[in-house]
């Protein structure tokens, strides 16, 4: 059996076998609990420059199709799973996990301890990591070289994942009979979503909820956004470090007061730092589709789906904004809202792709603030 190794900077070496495309990848090491979806999660941009532990011990079992992707290719570095399912099996399946990797020339391992290895980044932190199933493999070699991987911290992400120029989106969500469906009624709202690496699922449920979306770069200024006329702008979801993409920030800062936003993820981040508040990275992040979040607004507690290494700072709060949701696992902000600015944002994934549904009315909770 060809053998394949992942090697951590902290000298922590895993060997295994080979998963996908044959040959070397780097990236930081984050370990994401779902137990399904892994085809949204491998095309999920907010994923750009790390390398995914599946917690769930076997993968692949429903194999992939063309329909539920989350963007136009494969965004992380590398896929780690316990055991890739021998056999795909479900209606909509077009190919294998397997030829689906090789075909994107996603380097991956299976076969490790991928407790072992969840437990690991627990106690150290997300660390950089290299994985090779090349059969010169070199060791020493690796653990010398991975000591200069780069992390998230920094690094401006958003760059390598959002839209080359403008675009429209009409699909609207996936319905078992028709597909991908088109809207009934005329769209009512017309919306601005800045693509910090943005999902599709996310820009469906915007069209479902009635908006007339218009899909644009990060680097577009505030400017150039308000000269369309947008009747409220959405923030999207993105990879990495907030801090480290300024020009971000301050777009949404000159965007403030002057139309409603709706901010997710990243784009929760980002609304934030533009309000002056601050973000810091996470010790492992919170990746999966069981985290569990109270709405203090309503008092219920949503099941999520989450993404991201950095959160918001609560002690850095300015006049005007208010928490409206947490994390009840370890209390980091998830929501924020500021009535007067007509602003608000969640940290988690509301578009159910993959993950629970459970928060699928903050949708129109955004076309409510558009029409007040």
């Amino acid at each position: 059996m060809k053998k394949a190794y992942l090697v951590m900077s902290d000298g922590r070496v895993f060997t295994g076998k080979p998963l996908g495309a044959v040959g070397e990848t780097s990236g930081e090491v984050v370990f994401n609990t779902s137990m399904m979806g892994y085809q949204e999660i491998l095309t999920d941009p907010s994923y750009e420059g790390q390398i995914i532990t599946m917690t769930y011990p076997l993968i692949g079992n429903y194999g992939v199709n063309d329909e539920d992707v989350e963007s136009c290719d494969i965004f992380a570095a590398g896929f780690i799973v316990k055991e890739e399912s021998a056999i795909a099996s479900n209606w909509r399946k077009t190919k294998t996990l397997g030829d689906y990797l090789r075909e994107h020339d996603v380097v991956g391992i299976q076969g490790i301890d991928t407790r072992a290895l969840t437990r690991h980044i627990r106690e150290k932190g997300a660390l950089p990591a290299i994985i090779i199933s090349l059969p010169d493999a070199d060791i020493d070699e690796l653990k010398a070289r991975v000591t200069k991987v780069a992390g998230t911290d920094g690094i401006d992400l958003v760059s390598k994942v959002t839209c080359d120029g403008a675009y429209s989106w009409d699909d609207g969500l996936w319905d078992i009979e028709q597909g991908f469906t088109k809207p009934d009624s005329e769209s009512k709202y017309k919306v601005v979503a800045i693509d910090y690496g943005v999902k599709r699922n996310i820009l469906r449920h915007l069209v479902n909820a009635g908006c007339d979306l218009t899909v644009v770069p990060a680097s577009m200024t505030a400017d150039e956004i308000l000269k369309k006329q947008p009747d409220g702008i959405f923030l999207s979801n993105g990879p990495g470090d907030p801090s480290a993409v300024p020009y971000a920030a301050e777009t949404v800062k000159e965007l403030i007061g002057k139309k409603p936003l709706f901010g997710i993820c990243f784009g929760h981040q980002t609304l934030c730092r533009a309000l002056g508040m601050d973000t810091y990275k996470l010790k492992f992040g919170h990746h999966g589709g069981n985290q569990p979040v109270m709405d203090l607004l309503t008092r219920k507690v949503e099941i999520t789906a989450q993404n991201h290494n950095y959160a918001v700072d609560d002690k850095s709060l300015p006049d005007g904004v208010e928490v409206t949701h947490i994390n009840l696992n370890d209390k980091t902000v998830e929501g924020i809202k500021s009535d007067k600015l007509k602003v608000f944002s969640v940290q988690y994934h509301p578009e159910a792709s993959p993950g629970p549904n459970d928060a699928q009315y903050l949708f129109k909770r955004f076309t409510d603030l558009m029409e007040g």
